[in-house]
Formats: structure tokens, C-alpha cells, sequence
């Protein structure tokens, strides 16, 4: 009876590894996708002249720039700590302040084009938000302590 609780305990053990391998790989599809997103969509804000910016926006041309280096930081975020495995914690941290920028954008896009074209950004924020969660719980998983953000 000994030998059936020791290999189910084994096997219960072994899926558990098997999902959150799974899980680790989803989080880097999502982290991928989102990095490579954000790369493009802040390095078009920085690249692009101001007044072809500022024509498709009523936001000022320097703010847009700035939204652009924070989407372009953001994404390296996402992605370099828990790759590099140095300050994991940024990784959450980065998702969290894209967030921020996605649910401003949702604001705008609603503003002026209406319900439909404002579901993309909310989208976008939902994943972020799976991704800071995700990464969160493998931190406090990892050092057996759940993780507090003190702002």
C-alpha cells in the first residue's frame, strides 16, 4: 500500500512539473508577442515626424514621443529580467506600468472612434494583466513567500 501512495504522489508531482512547464511556455508566448508589439508600436512613435503623429491624434507630439520610449522600455522589460534571470520582479512591474499606458489608450481610442476599436487595447491589458499575475505567482512559488508591490 506504501508503493501505490509513493508512485501516486510521484505521478501527482510529475504533472504538476508538466503544467507549469506548459504555463512558463505560454507566459513566454505571451511576453514574446506583447515585446514584439510594444517594440514596434513605440519605435513607430519615435521614428515617425511629429506632425504626422500629431495629425492622426489631438495628443501634443512630445508626449506621444514619451509614451514611445516608455513602450519601447517596457517591452525590454517584459522581457530581459526573466530572461537574463537578474531582478526577475521587474518583469510584473513592467507589465503593470503597460498597463497603464493600455488602459489610457483605451480611453482615447474610445473617445474618438468609439466601443469596437477600443477592445483591441483592452485586450492588450488583459494579457499583460495574465502575464504580471503569472510572473508574480512564479516569484512567490520560487521563494516560498508571497511577493507585496510597496509603491
Amino acid at each position: 500500500m506504501t508503493n501505490t501512495t509513493t508512485s501516486d504522489r510521484e505521478s501527482s508531482q510529475n504533472a504538476g512539473l508538466g503544467s507549469r512547464r506548459s504555463a512558463n511556455f505560454a507566459m513566454w508566448a505571451m511576453q514574446g508577442l506583447l515585446a514584439a508589439m510594444f517594440v514596434f508600436a513605440g519605435g513607430m512613435k519615435l521614428v515617425m515626424p511629429v506632425e504626422t503623429m500629431t495629425r492622426e491624434s489631438s495628443l501634443p507630439g512630445l508626449f506621444l514621443r514619451f509614451i514611445g520610449c516608455a513602450e519601447l522600455l517596457g517591452a525590454f522589460g517584459l522581457v530581459l529580467p526573466w530572461g537574463f534571470r537578474i531582478r526577475r520582479e521587474l518583469t510584473p512591474i513592467a507589465a503593470i506600468g503597460l498597463m497603464v499606458i493600455m488602459v489610457g489608450a483605451t480611453v482615447i481610442t474610445f473617445h474618438a472612434n468609439g466601443f469596437a476599436p477600443a477592445l483591441v487595447p483592452v485586450v492588450v491589458a488583459c494579457l499583460l494583466a495574465t502575464v504580471a499575475y503569472g510572473r508574480w505567482s512564479a516569484l512567490a512559488r520560487r521563494e516560498g513567500e508571497p511577493h507585496v508591490l510597496v509603491v
